[in-house]
């Protein structure tokens, strides 16, 4: 079978091409007497994906193109023609690897993709196949090119927990999951692979270890000679389209940009791209690149992800050329809001919390341009702050709260039981002035936890995954005026910020910084004439991928500032969105 996209034509010269194949308990106050809790369960939207049945049904029709040689590379081949002294033809696979054991990389998966058409005729079938990696139990950090175009949702499934290519539908202890959502780069260019990241939210979470890409402004990863690792299943010779039945992994260090641009041009362009490995031989004797089948894959750096396979020359090995990655510290802004963004039904917007004057909390599901939908989670009476937060990154939203006697507690989904249960954080919780779940602030995957006291410290309790928080730090001195919130990231470099009003009504911004021991930067003046009756911060509730801030006007209506993504400017009062109007008699927003 032909494997090139369904969508017009590639602007890619001949020379390049991608590489996908086609087919503890915190604080230390004493412990108070138990108080109210949530009494109702929660009846959440199922994330239903196709069966396990299904699913393996997938991964062995794709393990049967592959053994046949007919899942090629997902892109069709480009027909202008290449400059005249290179050839190239843009085509990624590991060439010259050598095999790497799971303990090594466990958050390794494979992308397989299979569509029957629905036919006995397997002329028609469609298969791709792509490498991938595990950035959260539900998350997956590929290539946009191996995602763009296709409906991974109906025909696709994600492999992780082994280093073998499924035989036969064995798929060598290893765990199926589905594809729930898809995310490609809004701005991925299809002619010319930029922008070239994608995000796949799976249907289940998968029990192996995450790896987390680079952070904005890292510099120290793509220093010219530091040294790097890709992994991937791809072809493993320029005269064969056979791919590694095994998961290889090659040394690829970081080159200058200086040496893919002179052997690209224009194609390749340093901001949003990786050069790494050294010039290849023109034969597979000497050549180490990857190929096709290992795009999607991890170029690794330091414990972390510094690029993402994309695009090379066809067959890989032509003489002088190089591997190129799409450059994750780049993309950091748009992509880490995609691996943190559960909310209470699925979507791809976050959702709101609100307690009527009755007492009796309900869920308000966005629609984008308002809320709406609710649905009651019960008795809230006795409580006086919720947050929204996966603190145990199963990708159900939980709720963290605290009752009348000062005690913390979250409130998750145990998919077992089929219900929300209650797990205490820890007494002692009244004292402080302000609690907010920022999200991943210190830079480890985990959602941390910050809180402001009446003395003006400022504490962060770094969350560890599961639930729980390491002990306190203080990070700040001087918040005992502030009111303080944030989930998510306003600046628009993909770490958290706090957003903090002062007595005087005035808006402040407090940049991420993604370290542990100096977590948020000098403040910037958001504005002034911040005189609103209630204020929240649940994420990205219009959906532009940018976490936005909720706030109550004196007229009962409820309006969204939706963040620029600015460092300097972070919301425009012109862009704000009315949600809806009648807020007025509601005690309490999370």
């Amino acid at each position: 079978m032909t494997s090139g996209r369904r969508k017009g034509s590639t602007a890619f010269s001949a020379v390049v091409a991608a590489i996908a194949l086609g087919t503890a308990a915190l604080s230390a106050a004493p412990a108070q007497a138990d108080a109210h809790q949530p009494s109702a369960k929660q009846s959440v939207q199922p994330r239903t994906t196709a069966s396990q049945a299904e699913l393996l049904a997938t991964v062995k029709g794709s393990a049967a193109q592959l053994s046949r040689g007919e899942s090629g590379d997902s892109r069709e081949p480009v027909s202008t023609p290449a400059p005249e002294a290179s050839g190239r033809s843009a085509d990624p696979k590991i060439i010259g690897g050598t095999a790497a054991t799971l303990g090594e990389a466990p958050w390794m998966v494979q992308l397989h993709y299979y569509d029957d058409k629905g036919t006995t005729d397997t002329a028609d079938d469609e298969g791709y196949f792509c490498g991938g990696t595990l950035v959260a139990p539900a998350k997956v950090l590929t290539a946009a090119h191996c995602v763009d175009g296709l409906d991974w949702k109906s025909n696709g499934a994600v492999l992780g927990g082994t280093t073998r290519l499924p035989e036969a539908g064995d798929v060598h202890g290893g765990t199926v999951a589905g594809v729930w959502r898809q995310w490609v780069h809004p701005d991925y260019d299809d002619a010319y692979l930029d922008n070239d990241v994608a995000v796949l939210t799976l249907g289940s979470a998968l029990p192996y270890q995450t790896l987390q890409p680079a952070a904005s402004g890292d510099t120290a990863r793509y220093k010219t000679g530091t040294p790097a690792t890709v992994y991937g299943w791809g072809r493993t010779s320029s005269t064969s389209d056979d791919i590694s039945p095994v998961l290889l992994k090659a040394s690829v260090p970081v080159q200058a940009d200086s040496a893919c641009s002179g052997y690209f041009g224009g194609e390749y362009t340093a901001e949003k791209m990786v050069c790494a490995g050294q010039a290849a031989t023109g034969q597979d004797a000497g050549t180490v690149s990857p190929c096709n089948g290992d795009s999607g894959g991890p170029l690794v750096v330091n414990g972390r992800i510094a690029g993402v396979v994309s695009w090379g020359v066809a067959d890989c090995v032509a003489s002088g050329a190089y591997g190129v990655y799409a450059k994750t510290a780049t993309f950091a802004g748009e992509v880490n809001p995609r691996i943190d963004d559960a909310n209470l039904n699925f979507d791809d917007r976050a959702d709101l919390f609100a307690r009527a004057s009755t007492g009796e909390g309900f869920n308000y599901y966005s629609r984008g341009t308002s809320v709406g939908d609710r649905e009651s989670v019960g008795d809230w009476q006795g409580i006086d702050l919720v947050r929204q937060a996966d603190v145990n990154r199963d990708f159900y939203q939980d709720y963290v709260y605290r009752n009348s006697a000062g005690e913390l507690y979250w409130w998750g989904y145990d998919s077992a039981a089929e219900a929300y249960q209650d797990h205490k954080i820890g007494p002692g919780w009244g004292s402080l002035r302000n609690i907010t779940l920022t999200g991943d602030v210190t830079g480890d995957g985990y959602v941390d936890l910050t809180a402001n006291d009446s003395a003006g410290a400022l504490w962060m309790w770094a969350g560890r995954g599961n639930g729980t928080f390491a002990p306190k730090v203080r990070v700040g001195v001087g918040w005992s005026t502030y009111q303080v919130y944030g989930r998510g990231d306003y600046s628009g470099d993909g770490k958290p910020d706090l957003i903090a009003r002062d007595a005087g009504a005035v808006l402040w911004m407090y940049k991420g910084t993604g370290s542990a021991s100096a977590p948020f930067s000098g403040r910037v003046k958001v504005g002034s004439g911040w005189n609103f009756t209630a204020y929240a911060t649940t994420g990205d509730v219009t959906g532009d991928g940018r976490a936005d801030f909720i706030v109550r006007d004196t007229a009962g209506e409820l309006w969204a500032y939706k963040s620029t993504g600015s460092a300097t400017v972070p919301f425009a009062t012109a862009a704000r969105v009315k949600l809806g109007v009648g807020w007025g008699s509601y005690s309490l927003l999370g």
